[in-house]
Formats: structure tokens, sequence, C-alpha cells
């Protein structure tokens, strides 16, 4: 279990987020939602241990990494932009990471995680050969590979549309229950962390305005920020909620 408690970061004058107090389960997808600026990636980097903060702690299975250094962690990160070696075929990025890990993951694990993100066709292509959602595998794969303790994924469907989006939204959701992996997601976009998250934080000017379920976030907003941003701001249609949660949002 990750435990977030009193977290607070500020960038000169700027409060960034403000007493953030979290709780996700092993094995949960969690969306962080917010319009931009709210501090949900700021968020994301204080968990990542790539930005520190200003108070607060961050333990995790009731260790304190508060000030654990990143690559201690044992956390990883598929970024918005996918952050692949453009000179390297899909296969060398997915093992990159593995460089300085010898004998950590076998060769037939890595061969695992390309099977179950239908990857063994693109192996031998350049990254500019790839199509968004391949590219996104190939990220995915890279990661996995490292056997993280967390998955963090930053914006992992905004460069995607139609049905490579639903594709890798099903995917994510794969990964985390067939290897119980914790994955925490960035999004700006409601609809995709209703039906992609368990559970939703919404932030708001740095600080959590609901942390609850997609069906208790569409059905008993805390507060009118939450209730204009889910359902007006982006005009998310009544009727899909309806035909996604069983029950019309009052």
């Amino acid at each position: 279990m990750l435990k977030l408690h009193h977290i607070s970061k500020q960038f000169d004058d700027k409060v960034v987020l403000d007493d953030i107090n979290l709780e996700i389960g092993t094995g949960e997808i969690v969306s962080l939602l917010g319009p931009s600026g709210s501090g949900k990636t700021t968020l994301l980097n204080l968990i990542l241990g790539l930005t520190p903060m200003d108070h607060g702690s961050i333990i995790f299975n009731d260790v304190d990494l508060t000030h654990v250094p990143m690559k201690k962690r044992g956390f990883n990160i598929v970024f918005q932009d996918y952050a692949l070696f453009p000179n390297l075929n899909a296969y060398d990025n997915i093992v990159y990471g593995l460089r300085n890990k010898k004998g950590s993951v076998s060769e037939k694990e890595v061969q695992e995680y390309i099977d179950f993100l239908e990857l063994k066709p693109h192996l031998k292509k350049r990254i500019g050969e790839l199509s968004g959602g391949q590219k996104q595998r190939v990220a995915l794969a890279r990661t996995l590979v490292t056997n993280p303790k967390i998955l963090l994924l930053d914006e992992p469907l905004s460069a995607l549309d139609g049905v490579i989006k639903e594709s890798i939204k099903q995917r994510i959701q794969s990964i985390a229950r067939e290897f119980k992996l914790t994955t925490i997601i960035v999004t700006h976009d409601p609809e995709e962390a209703l039906t992609l998250s368990d559970k939703i934080l919404i932030i708001n000017q740095g600080k959590i305005s609901q942390f609850g379920t997609p069906q208790e976030i569409i059905n008993r907003p805390e507060n009118e920020f939450v209730e204009q941003f889910i359902i007006k701001q982006l005009q998310i249609k009544r009727q899909n909620i309806y035909n996604l949660f069983g029950e019309m949002y009052a």
C-alpha cells in the first residue's frame, strides 16, 4: 500500500500542493484528475522521487521513502511522449533499462511481456516505423521488464484516439490485474478516468476536491467544482454516464 501523509509543495511563492493525504491499495488503478495547473503532475513526480517535497511523507509497504532517491524507490514511469530512442529498434528499447541490471530479469520474462503486449511482429522496427499505439506498448514493455513496484503513467492516452485508445486502456487494466501492479495515472480527461480507474483523485488548485470510485464521484459529487468539472465543463453526456454505470446522475 502507498500512503501519502500531509504532502505539500511550493515553487517560489506558488503553492502547488497543499496538505495531500491519500492511501492507494495494492493493484489499484488510481487516476489523478484535474485541470491544467492543478498539481496532478507535480504529485506524480513527488511519488516517483523526481521532485522533492517541502513537507509530508511517502510510505510504501510500511517503509518510509520520503528521503529515498528515485533510483532506489523501485517505481517507474511511462512519460507522455514515451521517451523512446529513435535510433534503436523496438526490442532494444524494451531491454534498454536492463543494461545495468544483468540477471535481474530473464530473457523468458522479457518475452512474456512482449507476448502479453503483442509486440513480437514489431521488435525489429525502428521507433519511427511504429504507430502511436505500438509506441505506447513498447514504452509499457520497457517499464514492465524492470519489475516496478508501482507503475506511473503521465497522460498515457492523450496522443491516441478511437480503437487504439480503447485497446491501450484495456492493456493498462490487464497489466494492473495480471501483475497486481499498483498503477497511478495523470489525466485531464474525466471520461478517461471514469472508464479506466478503480478510484479517482480530483485535484483543484493543489487541494483534494474528492477521492472515490467513479460511481461515488458521478452519483455523489462532494462539491460544486467536482460537479462542474465532471459533468458540465467537459460536457460528458448524461446518457453516456448512465450506460457506463447503470445509474443516471441525479
